[in-house]
């Protein structure tokens, strides 16, 4: 394998000189030969002056998608999802300048809008069980008063699921 691989390398590199003559000079040029599901056959060759940003560009005006399934995509969203849920926990911020900092900061702030939100809910919490406790005002009626025991139970159960 690795012999026919070197020799597909060397045919491919003087088909890729021949080739280049015949490109605008503005045009780089990748050949790409790939053997799906198995890295052993893998050969990469951009031409000297050519950024692989700019083949993947060219992929997607032909139809690549970012719906289909590859590893890219997938380590890809592995690592925002880590760096949402390493925000929201304020850990492991990523280096200075990294792309990963906004889902990180996206992170973080849902994390302080949650806090404030339970913080929230069991001021509320207080409120109603103190006037329940203290004897709700007299213009309450009964199915009030229970409304009330009720709103209680389920701010009670908010919490417990927010703080799991």
């Amino acid at each position: 394998m690795p012999d026919q691989k070197n020799m597909l390398r060397e045919v491919a590199i003087e088909a890729i000189s021949d080739i280049a003559q015949h490109l605008p000079l503005d045009c780089q040029m990748f050949l790409i030969v790939c053997r799906p599901g198995k890295a052993d056959f893998d050969l990469v060759l951009p031409s000297p002056e050519a950024n692989l940003n700019n083949a993947l560009d060219a992929l997607r005006r032909q139809g690549l998608s970012i719906d289909g399934d590859n590893a890219y995509k997938r380590d890809l969203c592995d690592i925002i999802v880590g760096a949402l849920a390493m925000g929201a926990q304020n850990s492991n911020p990523p280096p200075a300048g990294h792309w990963g900092q906004r889902f990180w900061d996206i992170g973080r702030e849902e994390r302080g809008m949650h806090e404030e939100m339970v913080a929230t809910l069991r001021e509320s919490r207080q409120v109603i069980a103190m006037a329940l406790k203290t004897g709700a005002p007299d213009w309450f009626d009964t199915d009030e008063k229970v409304a009330l025991h009720v709103t209680v139970q389920r701010i009670d159960a908010a919490i417990a699921k927010a703080t799991q």
